[in-house]
């Protein structure tokens, strides 16, 4: 086989409702989107630092009928854009519009998506070159954190307020705790 393997990198999983944004509710349309304080500068400041920076969010208002996949779609390209306005990137973002007992039947399904489940973020790791080791996911509940451990990365359960700050402390963590084994 030829061809040079690309070099793994840390990356940043990050939830969207909650963390990228405020969370008002199953946020479908851009009307209803408020960035948290700090999003965009986090965001940068990931991308300098050299993460890979995704989203993985759960997005149920598909599968509840209260917005569809196509407006979801518009939203991420909108908010892709604005971040890059500001000098931020997302690299990649996975999405689990499915619900066991959604009353939109296309979207009833019990999916490996829907977090506290690690999917999104093990097809994203499959998809780029993740060191996982180095890698952490950024959400607002509790199962943010389980998907994550299920993943093999690490939580950081974001309280609210300013993203920055919040991703600058992560990133001082794992500059300190970079040869650490985390178990």
């Amino acid at each position: 086989m030829s061809g040079a393997k690309q070099a793994l990198r840390p990356a940043a999983f990050l939830d969207r409702d909650g963390v990228i944004n405020v969370d008002h509710g199953y946020v479908g349309t851009r009307e209803r989107f408020e960035w948290i304080p700090g999003a965009a500068a986090a965001i940068r400041r990931l991308n300098e630092a050299g993460y890979l920076v995704f989203v993985a969010s759960n997005q149920s208002g598909v599968a509840r009928g209260l917005f569809s996949e196509a407006q979801l779609h518009e939203l991420d390209g909108w908010m892709r854009g604005e971040l890059a306005k500001l000098g931020a990137r997302i690299d990649d973002v996975r999405y689990c519009p499915f619900l066991a007992d959604a009353p939109v039947e296309a979207f009833r399904k019990d999916s490996d998506w829907r977090k506290p489940r690690p999917g999104m973020i093990l097809d994203l790791m499959q998809h780029w070159p993740v060191d996982a080791k180095r890698s952490f996911l950024i959400g607002d509940k509790e199962r943010d954190m389980q998907a994550a451990r299920a993943a093999g990365i690490a939580g950081k359960l974001f309280p609210g307020d300013d993203l920055d700050t919040f991703v600058e402390k992560c990133l001082e963590n794992a500059g300190n705790s970079r040869h650490q084994d985390s178990r």
